[in-house]
């Protein structure tokens, strides 16, 4: 039987482990992540983000719906419409009512909305609009509220600096808010992750070695009761993932490794989609083995 996606998260977060959503910025990874995701026995989501049909080869989320629907294991694998922005990483207003419309008429189990780059009481609003058109759909919704840096177009501030000053970190009396006038089911935090670059010029570059504020992921799960996400999981000290996933974190988001990963192999081989997908499976298959250790997490959460 299929795993309803809301229900998963929620046992996630009773196990204290996580669920990881690989992005598909273009197509042919889709078949190798659910692979890879199913030989490990765990529990995924496969998603894609507006910018990867937009500024990658995704083509749109009905084309990766199409995909997931030849390649799914229903009881491993679950659709997540990643990033729908408010307004979008060159600064522009995007229509994104109507992408969440696509979305659940193309059978997306969940979504999210991106209002964070706009005033607190305005991100909640626009997020309360896309949380309505989810839940009347039967479906969650996830939201952000900090600014989780990466995707802008621009120069990002040094990494070391962002830390230290906190630079867009989710406040705790926020959150609390946010998440009550919003009606928003899941929270992308900012508590120390950033984005893989999207710009044409970086997006082949090493991310920084990230770090995450631990104390201040629980204190924000204690503020607001509901699983937390975090975007930007590639990159990331494993260690810090791991704490972070004890103290509330219980989706993260990982596209730029696995990503790079397909692009190298594809570049190497002069275009052998095949090549390209089996460097995607190994680092599929590495990220939940050995750098999350969630393999099994199918038995563990259904004890099947």
């Amino acid at each position: 039987m299929a795993i309803n996606t809301k229900e998963t998260m929620l046992l996630a977060r009773r196990h204290e482990t996580v669920i990881p959503a690989f992005n598909v910025p273009h197509l042919p990874m889709l078949k190798p992540i659910v692979q890879a995701i199913v030989d490990e026995n765990s529990v995924a989501m496969i998603e894609v983000a507006r910018v990867e049909w937009e500024k990658f080869c995704s083509q749109s989320l009905e084309a990766v719906a199409g995909e997931y629907r030849k390649y799914a294991d229903t009881k491993h694998t679950m659709l997540h419409l990643d990033h729908v922005p408010v307004v979008d990483e060159d600064y522009k207003a995007v229509d994104y009512l109507p992408i969440i419309d696509r979305a659940i008429k193309a059978g997306f189990g969940s979504v999210m909305v991106d209002a964070s780059r706009l005033s607190f009481e305005e991100n909640a609003a626009a997020t309360k609009k896309a949380a309505d058109k989810a839940h009347a759909a039967g479906i969650p919704c996830e939201a952000e509220l900090g600014a989780v840096m990466g995707h802008e177009s621009g120069q990002m501030m040094p990494y070391e600096e962002i830390f230290a000053t906190k630079a867009g970190f989710t406040d705790l009396e926020e959150a609390k808010l946010f998440v009550e006038k919003s009606g928003c089911d899941w929270l992308s935090v900012a508590v120390g992750n950033i984005h893989g670059a999207i710009a044409d010029a970086t997006r082949d570059q090493k991310k920084p070695t990230a770090r995450l504020d631990v104390d201040h992921i629980a204190a924000l799960y204690k503020a607001t009761g509901i699983p937390l996400v975090l975007h930007g999981g590639s990159g990331i000290d494993p260690e810090y993932i791991r704490a972070g996933i004890k103290a509330g974190i219980t989706k993260i988001n990982v596209g730029t490794e696995v990503r790079q990963a397909y692009e190298a192999a594809m570049r190497e081989s002069g275009d052998d989609i095949e090549a390209g997908r089996k460097a995607v499976y190994g680092a599929v298959r590495q990220l939940i083995s050995e750098t999350l250790r969630i393999a099994g997490t199918r038995t563990l959460l259904f004890g099947e």
